[in-house]
């Protein structure tokens, strides 16, 4: 795991990561629901391979977050910069295309459809074949539909799921239906990665085996991952660095020792003592 060292903006990024363009960086970010503030004055930097964490007490705002980033919900103040470019203006199908892509806390697969069918789905967007060799099967349509079922198996091959491409999804075990899902947001080419709970509901075996495969993810795509999850075993183990949100603002960020000793955060969670 890359030590976080500062950049001139004053943030921190894992040190492979320094001198490098960010992934993402929200300046100022919030939203206004009917007077509600949800979120208000959220900034983080995130480094171009780097997997970062962001934790809070259950209604601290992270989802909101996941949706601002994703343009379920546009922002009602600040800038959002997706590798240099403000994603301002944007919808959720441009910002997918632009780079982002993320799971939910719900699994949303198609059941009736095969594994690599759920993959190949996320892939058409980037299909480049016309209606007309779509509908009367030229060359076009059989090159393009090789290309993408190669793509889904080497992406399935990342969390040993090859060999399952024919299985439907919705008889997956859970822990599979999962890794599923996250292969499935794989298909669309990320840069950004944003996984949100991706460890709900899995027992310690199959936390360990996320944990190993989102490592093998970074490390195999060179993409970054930002993760919102509340098994903090997973996330100090993992995350290089964690950004902490309370009432939808940030009351810290750090290396996972500095999260884990820090007063506001412990406050956060356990609430005051003594």
């Amino acid at each position: 795991m890359s030590k976080l060292v500062p950049v001139p903006s004053g943030s921190m990024v894992p040190e492979r990561d320094a001198g490098k363009h960010p992934i993402l960086e929200c300046v100022d970010l919030g939203i206004t629901f009917g007077g509600l503030k949800a979120v208000e004055d959220f900034n983080i930097m995130i480094g171009p391979t780097e997997i970062s964490g962001l934790i809070g007490p259950n209604g601290a705002g992270k989802t909101t977050v996941f949706n601002l980033l994703t343009k379920v919900y546009q922002p009602t103040r600040g800038t959002i910069l997706l590798d240099g470019r403000d994603t301002h203006g944007m919808n959720t199908m441009q910002v997918s295309r632009a780079g982002i892509a993320r799971t939910f806390q719900n699994i949303r697969l198609f059941n009736n459809l095969s594994v690599e069918d759920n993959v190949k789905v996320a892939m058409d967007a980037n299909m480049k074949y016309s209606m007309w060799s779509g509908i009367f099967r030229l060359p076009r349509y059989w090159q393009e539909e090789r290309s993408a079922r190669e793509r889904a198996l080497e992406l399935l091959s990342l969390f040993s799921m090859e060999k399952l491409a024919g299985v439907k999804a919705g008889s997956l075990p859970y822990g599979a239906q999962r890794r599923l899902e996250i292969v499935r947001a794989l298909a669309t080419h990320p840069s950004l990665l944003l996984l949100d709970e991706p460890a709900a509901g899995m027992n310690p075996s199959e936390t360990a085996e996320l944990m190993e495969n989102i490592r093998k993810v970074r490390d195999t795509l060179q993409i970054a991952i930002l993760l919102i999850e509340h098994d903090m075993n997973l996330v100090m183990n993992i995350c290089e660095g964690i950004c902490v949100l309370n009432f939808g603002r940030i009351i810290a960020k750090g290396t996972p020792a500095e999260i884990q000793s820090n007063p506001a955060v412990i406050e956060a969670y356990l609430g005051k003592q003594g």
